[in-house]
């Protein structure tokens, strides 16, 4: 049974032979495409391949052993098939120890054919789905690091981050200032398999129209005022990667016009050349706004939105997933002090963690981290005062027990796994007013679950 998304590339020069070989894997439901030479074969290779190799020994140019040479230089697991003529089985042989997977001897009939290329197959898609589950663990270790949080909503959007990775797909993603928006395009691109290639990113505000292009397109020497020399704009530079555009809602409107254009086209021209670029990356982009909203309002090109937008990622606001404070705080106070060469200041008392955990944090992560950092260089109130200088509490007392409540409520719906008739029996309370003060609250046992 033939595995879905692989194909065999059938490397045969002599025609009759490669129809017939063609015709015979079609049978079976192979996906098959054939080639006359190696060299052509070759060029569809890249590591982790969806499918196998069917190459005959003699071929004109590069002949077979040298294709499965080549083959394993590039991915020494993909399965590479020899079909010798009589006198080339010993060489066959020898080639197998080399790393071929196996070897079929002319003339052979369709069915052994057809056999020996899906037991290939079958294997194939094995390794690449182990391959793909070994990634995905490290990817999840690696994101974990980047995006710390137990909270439902972080849970959920590292989820996300593993099963868009290894896509092309484009992204918005959508979050308050200091939210983290390139924390997650960096953990998109580090997980999928443009890592190897370059992560750049532009900030779309405030760069005058002619500066843009120059940044993103680059441009030639002497296409304007102080162009000395060629320059090569970041599409370029993340050639094969992915480009991160922060603030697209910024973008002026004459812009938007022309990068709309480079997503359709996949190609661009640097300022002063009339010589098109193939564009090969990823585009993730980072907004605050809601951009449909500032289209209705002729603000944004809705046609833009749609090819940005295909995925949109939303990061939520710190006051949004207070649980995890603490354990941010802790790392970037931990962070500080290693850059600084301080010792590690002493934990907080509850009065400041409760003062933490009351803050609005308008600046969300980003100003987490400027508070954890100045607190690891002493430059707060000290460990022992109960001063607020460490957070900003609420203004009214009403603010301060709501949020306290609902740090008590989550923690408990988090223990019972968003059961919440256990959690009333955790916080001693009746059904009927915990269930008032969820819905006062706007707390979902769902999102515990």
């Amino acid at each position: 049974m033939q595995q879905d998304g692989l194909r065999v590339l059938f490397v045969e020069d002599e025609p009759a032979v490669r129809l017939g070989g063609v015709q015979a894997l079609q049978l079976r439901g192979i996906e098959v495409q054939a080639f006359e030479r190696a060299e052509q074969a070759l060029r569809q290779i890249r590591p982790g391949f969806a499918g196998i190799v069917v190459t005959d020994v003699r071929l004109p140019g590069m002949d077979g052993f040298a294709l499965l040479e080549q083959i394993r230089s590039i991915d020494a697991e993909l399965p590479v098939i020899l079909v010798t003529g009589h006198g080339d089985i010993a060489m066959a042989v020898e080639a197998m120890k080399r790393g071929a997977y196996d070897f079929i001897e002319k003339p052979f009939s369709s069915e052994h054919l057809a056999d020996v290329a899906q037991r290939a197959l079958e294997k194939r898609h094995l390794t690449l789905e182990l391959d793909t589950l070994r990634r995905q663990a490290n990817n999840r270790d690696r994101i974990e690091a980047k995006i710390l949080g137990q909270s439902p909503a972080i849970e959920r959007l590292r989820r996300v981050i593993i099963d868009l990775a290894d896509t092309d797909t484009n992204v918005l993603v959508l979050g308050e200032t200091g939210a983290g928006k390139e924390v997650v395009a960096r953990c998109l691109h580090e997980s999928g398999r443009r890592r190897s290639a370059n992560f750049a990113a532009i900030n779309c505000a405030g760069i005058p129209e002619m500066l843009f292009e120059s940044e993103v397109f680059g441009h030639e020497a002497g296409s304007f005022t102080g162009a000395v020399k060629r320059r090569i704009g970041k599409l370029e530079f993340a050639d094969g990667g992915t480009l991160f555009l922060d603030e697209i809602e910024t973008m002026q409107m004459s812009l938007q016009a022309k990068f709309l254009r480079v997503l359709q086209e996949r190609a661009f021209e640097r300022v002063g050349s009339n010589e098109l670029q193939p564009m090969n990356c990823r585009i993730v982009a980072g907004t605050k706004a809601d951009l449909l909203a500032l289209a209705r309002e002729q603000r944004f090109r809705d046609d833009l939105y749609y090819r940005l937008g295909v995925v949109v990622l939303e990061v939520p606001p710190l006051r949004e997933r207070r649980e995890d404070i603490p354990l941010l705080f802790e790392h970037f106070v931990l962070q500080a002090s290693a850059r600084y060469g301080r010792p590690a200041p002493d934990a907080l008392s509850p009065q400041q963690m409760q003062a933490l955990m009351s803050r609005s944090w308008q600046g969300n992560v980003r100003e987490l981290r400027n508070v954890a950092e100045r607190f690891a260089l002493g430059l707060l109130a000290d460990t022992g005062d109960a001063d607020a200088s460490i957070g900003t509490a609420p203004r009214t007392l009403e603010e301060q027990v709501n949020c306290f409540e609902r740090h008590l409520i989550e923690e408990a719906l988090r223990a019972c796994q968003g059961r919440a008739a256990l959690a009333c029996e955790r916080l001693g309370l009746p059904k009927k007013t915990l269930y008032d003060k969820m819905r006062r609250l706007a707390i979902t046992s769902d999102d515990f679950r």
